[in-house]
């Protein structure tokens, strides 16, 4: 990016492609994990990681690097600087508690969506999310809400570079079948996904939208199949979770 963009500083965005590869699946490295992740030489990575180690971004035990709590910092920036979640999370609290399922918020970044607040059901899910997990958006509500709302050069954009992996046996992975779906999810308002980014879970998603009607967010509400039909997953809770992402919608234009 940066050899192409004269404005880019080539060392900062190396630091972040870095910071980014760290996961729950990958917590700890080695320089030479890091360097294999990013496809840096050993020499850059570990100048990098021994960087945010000075820098309280990162610690190292024995030759594994893990990322500190100080990397919060970053995110709490984002979150900070947007307050309408605070006031969404009554209205997610009062319809998790009424439903008695989880209630999540997420946000699109690139092809995945991030979770910016979530309520969690009083009941066990087979599925643990907390703020800040990620999740690729085409098989999941909340990512086609948000990419039904994309212009349409960014969807294109999206379409041409996604890998629709079938995650599940219902897991659309066709391009053109997921534009018409797309469609719908924007005719409809609201988008239902039943078992394709996990078997046994279903969820509904609605907008959240701020000024001149853009999609900000996506509101969620997931249930376990086994105990919530998909009837009754449109005929009963679709409804109140539109009057929710209405409500928070409202109380964000109340803000400006």
């Amino acid at each position: 990016m940066s050899r192409e963009d004269p404005d880019v500083i080539d060392s900062v965005e190396k630091a972040f492609r870095l910071l980014q590869v760290f996961s729950a699946e990958r917590s700890a490295m080695t320089v030479s994990d890091a360097a294999a992740a990013t496809g840096f030489t050993r020499a850059t990575a570990r100048r990098i990681l021994l960087t945010l180690q000075r820098l309280g971004f990162a610690e190292a035990d024995d030759r594994h690097f893990r990322l500190t709590a100080r990397v919060l910092r970053l995110g709490y920036g984002y979150l900070a600087a947007l307050p309408f979640w605070e006031h969404a999370q009554p209205h997610m609290r009062e319809l998790a508690d009424e439903l008695r399922e989880s209630c999540s918020m997420a946000t699109l970044d690139g092809p995945e969506i991030v979770y910016v607040a979530r309520v969690p059901a009083s009941r066990s899910m087979s599925i643990t999310l907390n703020v800040g997990s990620r999740l690729p958006a085409y098989p999941t509500s909340m990512g086609r809400v948000l990419l039904a709302a994309l212009p349409e050069a960014e969807l294109r954009s999206y379409l041409d570079g996604v890998e629709l992996e079938p995650l599940t046996p219902h897991t659309i992975t066709d391009a053109a079948a997921l534009r018409a779906e797309l469609r719908r999810v924007a005719e409809l308002g609201y988008a239902v996904v039943d078992g394709e980014r996990e078997e046994g879970v279903r969820s509904a998603a609605a907008p959240v939208r701020g000024a001149g009607g853009r999609t900000l967010a996506a509101l969620n509400v997931s249930v376990n199949a086994a105990r919530v039909s998909l009837d009754e997953l449109r005929e009963r809770f679709v409804p109140r979770l539109l009057e929710t992402a209405d409500a928070i919608t409202q109380d964000i234009a109340g803000l400006h």
